[in-house]
């Protein structure tokens, strides 16, 4: 799941895979790799290319802000 998680944030953010998982532990939206544009744009990407529903207003984004978190939201759902 984490390589798939790379994969999408850096088509997202247009940036190289090698310095996605170079913010693993790093507060995403702290640290300006996301923003709500984004967001959203990962949500749609998450739910097209793993098949997850992840309904925007049950977006907590404290529970979506390191890679970490991202997958094991994925999990859950």
């Amino acid at each position: 799941i984490k390589n798939k998680v790379i994969e999408i944030l850096a088509d997202v953010t247009s940036t190289d895979k090698e310095t996605v998982r170079s913010w693993d532990g790093q507060d995403l939206f702290q640290n300006g790799f996301l923003d709500s544009m984004g967001t959203v744009e990962l949500l749609v990407q998450i739910q097209d290319e793993l098949d997850i529903n992840v309904p925007v207003s049950e977006f907590d984004r404290s529970q979506w802000n390191t890679l970490d978190k991202i997958c094991d939201q994925i999990r859950k759902l």
